[in-house]
C-alpha cells in the first residue's frame, strides 16, 4: 500500500501545472495501464478540481482511458453541457452514466458484529458492500476515483471510498449507510475522519476489494473569501487509507470554521449554477446547524432550487412526509412502509431538520409556497430575500445589520463546515 503523492498545507497554492506533474510521477510509478477506468465525483462536485484532474489524467494516459463514470449516487445524471463544462476537452464517448437501482453487484456484506460495535450497538445489522458492476467486470487495469476531502453530513469526511460504494453504489448499500449515520449522530459525525461509517467503508475495502486497482486522487480546497477565489491546498494520491487520513487532516484545519459566539442569523447562498434540489441544496442546513444559536434564523437564498429530492421516487417522499424532527422522522419511518423501503430518504429528512431549534426560511426561487411550507420550512420570497441580502454585496462571515440585526453570511456551505461552542448555541 502506497502514498505516491502527498503535498499539502494552510498556505499551499497548488497550481495546474504542480497537480500535471504530481499525476505524472504518480503514472511513472506504477505499472502504466492499458484500460483504465476513472471515478469523478458528479457536477455538485465543482469545485473539487476533479474536472480538471480527470482531464490532465485523460491528457497523460490518452486512449488507455476505456470509461469515465461520474459517480453519482442518488443524483441526476449530469447532462452534456454540464460534462463539457466540468470536463474539459475529454471526449464525451469515454462518459459512462452510474444506475444506483440497477447497474450494481453486491461484494460481501460487512458482519453484523462489527457494524453494531463501530456504532455502539445503535445498528447491529450486516451491511451491503455493493458497487457499479464495471468496477468488478470492467477488465480495468486501474480504477482511478478522483475527489474532494471535505466535511460531510453522513460520513464526516467526504471522498475516498465513499466515492465508490455511495457514489458507484447501490440501492440497499447507500440506503443503509445513509440511515445508521442518521441513527449514530449528524452532530457527532460531521468533521470526523474516523467514524462508524468510515470504518465499514474500510473494512468493505480491506475484505471485498483486494483484486480491484483502485487508486485514489484527493484534493482539499479553501475558499479565499478576500479574493473570492477556491485554493489548492492539497493533493494526496496513493491506494491506501493513509493517504485519506492525511487528506483528512488537513481539510479538518482549513475547512472548518470555529465561531466564538453562536449567530443569531445565518444567511447561506446556493450557487444557481451547482443547486438545483434541497437534496443538495440542505448542505446550507447541515454544515451550519452546529454554529446558530437556539431560537435564531437560517435563511436560505436558493434562486435556482426547484426540487426536493434528485431521485424522482425520493422527491415524492420528501413532499409527503418533510424534514420533520428525528422522534417524528423516525416514527413516520416505523409505521409507513414507503418510508421504511428508502431509509436514506429517512435520514436525509432527519439531517434537513433544525429538530425545532432553530427557524429555516427557504427562498426557493422554483417552489411555491405551498410546497415550501408541505415539507416544514418557512416560506422565503427570493426576489425580496436577493434584494436584501445580496451575495455581491456580502462579506463571508459577519456582516451588519441589513433590517434584522447583525447575521453571518455562507457563500458556499459545500465547501466547509461552521460550529459554535454547545454553551454558546443555548
Amino acid at each position: 500500500m502506497t502514498i505516491y503523492f502527498a503535498e499539502g498545507s494552510a498556505t499551499t497554492d497548488l497550481s495546474t501545472e504542480d497537480i500535471r506533474a504530481a499525476l505524472k510521477k504518480t503514472f511513472d510509478a506504477i505499472s502504466i495501464p492499458k484500460k483504465a477506468l476513472i471515478l469523478p465525483p458528479d457536477y455538485s462536485r465543482l469545485p473539487s478540481r476533479s474536472g480538471e484532474i480527470t482531464a490532465l489524467t485523460h491528457e497523460l494516459l490518452g486512449d488507455r482511458i476505456t470509461d469515465i463514470m461520474p459517480a453519482l449516487g442518488t443524483h441526476d445524471p449530469m447532462s452534456d453541457a454540464q460534462i463539457a463544462d466540468m470536463f474539459p476537452g475529454v471526449p464525451r464517448n469515454l462518459f459512462r452514466e452510474h444506475r444506483w437501482r440497477d447497474d450494481v453487484v453486491t461484494l460481501g456484506h460487512v458482519p453484523a458484529d462489527f457494524v453494531g460495535e463501530v456504532t455502539e450497538g445503535l445498528y447491529p445489522k450486516p451491511w451491503p458492500a455493493q458497487v457499479n458492476q464495471m468496477l468488478r467486470d470492467g477488465g480495468h487495469d486501474l480504477i482511478f476515483s478522483i475527489g474532494q476531502v471535505v466535511p460531510h453530513e453522513v460520513i464526516g469526511m467526504a471522498n475516498y471510498n465513499k466515492n465508490v460504494f455511495v457514489g458507484t453504489g447501490g440501492k440497499d448499500g447507500i440506503n443503509e449507510s445513509h440511515f445508521l449515520s442518521a441513527v449514530y449522530g449528524m452532530e457527532r459525525t460531521m468533521g470526523q475522519a474516523n467514524t462508524p461509517l468510515r470504518k465499514i467503508l474500510n473494512y468493505a475495502q480491506d475484505k471485498f476489494c483486494q483484486d480491484m486497482p483502485l487508486l485514489y486522487a484527493l484534493t482539499v480546497i479553501e475558499e479565499d473569501h478576500a479574493n473570492q477565489r477556491l485554493i489548492t491546498r492539497g493533493l494526496f494520491i496513493g491506494d491506501d487509507h493513509e493517504t485519506f487520513f492525511t487528506a483528512a487532516k488537513l481539510s479538518y484545519e482549513v475547512n472548518f470554521t470555529h465561531l466564538d459566539k453562536a449567530p443569531k442569523h445565518v444567511v447561506a447562498y446556493l450557487d444557481p449554477k451547482e443547486f438545483t434540489t434541497t437534496w443538495l441544496g440542505n448542505k446550507s442546513i447541515y454544515r451550519t446547524r452546529m454554529a446558530i444559536a437556539t431560537g435564531g434564523r437560517l435563511t436560505v437564498l436558493a434562486p435556482a432550487v426547484k426540487r426536493f429530492g434528485e431521485d424522482k421516487q425520493i422527491d415524492v417522499l420528501i413532499r409527503k412526509y418533510g424534514y420533520r424532527t428525528t422522534p417524528e422522522v423516525m416514527k413516520a419511518f416505523e409505521e409507513n412502509e414507503d418510508l421504511a423501503a428508502n431509509p436514506s430518504a429517512a435520514a436525509h429528512l432527519i439531517h434537513g431538520s433544525s429538530e425545532g431549534r432553530f427557524e429555516i426560511v427557504y427562498g426557493a426561487g422554483q417552489l411555491t409556497r405551498e410546497e415550501v411550507e408541505g415539507v416544514g420550512y418557512q416560506y422565503g420570497d427570493i426576489d425580496s430575500l436577493m434584494k436584501q441580502y445580496p451575495p455581491e454585496e456580502l462579506v463571508d462571515g459577519w456582516n451588519p445589520d441589513r433590517g434584522d440585526g447583525p447575521f453571518y453570511f455562507v457563500r458556499n456551505p459545500a465547501l466547509g463546515l461552521w460550529e459554535a461552542p454547545a454553551a454558546e448555541r443555548q
